[in-house]
């Protein structure tokens, strides 16, 4: 997978933005405003993805292409480097991961608030 697939595949989810508040090179992907993935625009060669921390462990065991995020929280955090031992399909897997993370985290009023959008 690119990370201008990758971008698109997050901005097709419900209530997704994108922003770059760190810099320019760090594509922040956020849904309502939490973020859930980051995109490494300087080398284009890896996504840091929110993680369940015990399948985080998991993975990094078993991908090579996968270890705990460089200036995140590496127990809730992974970067999946693209040229490596990760297919297109677990990528995709893993965003709908992180992205589900970040909703089970929700409010009762974000909760309604994203019900409520289209």
């Amino acid at each position: 997978m690119d990370i201008e697939t990758a971008r698109e595949y997050c901005l097709a989810k419900k209530a997704v933005t994108e922003c770059l508040p760190f810099d320019e090179y760090s594509l922040v992907m956020k849904v309502m405003d939490k973020m859930f993935v980051l995109i490494d625009l300087e080398y284009s060669n890896k996504i840091c993805m929110k993680c369940d921390p015990e399948y985080a462990i998991e993975l990094r065991e078993r991908y090579s292409a996968i270890e705990g995020a460089y200036h995140f929280n590496k127990k809730y955090w992974n970067q999946v480097f693209l040229n490596g031992d990760a297919d297109d399909k677990l990528i995709k897997s893993l965003i709908d991961h992180a992205y589900e993370e970040v909703l089970k985290k929700f409010t009762k009023k974000m909760r309604a608030e994203y019900e409520a959008l289209p």
